[in-house]
């Protein structure tokens, strides 16, 4: 979760990212803290802001050193 920009990444089980924009701090931190955060993406993210997928060769994408 980026702060300033309020862009959630999210990494899901096929490894494929995603970039969540305008997502609420109390929201990012509810998502961490959640039982279930796939119940919790699927009621109170997916479908309520806008996204993007991260390709692969995306070269703003961190690399491990």
């Amino acid at each position: 979760y980026d702060e300033a920009t309020q862009r959630l990444t999210v990494i899901f089980v096929s490894g494929r990212r995603y970039l969540y924009e305008s997502v609420p701090r109390h929201l990012y931190e509810a998502f961490v803290r959640a039982p279930s955060r796939g119940a919790f993406f699927n009621c109170e993210i997916s479908g309520f802001y806008e996204y993007r997928e991260i390709p692969r060769h995306d070269p703003a994408r961190k690399r491990s050193a």
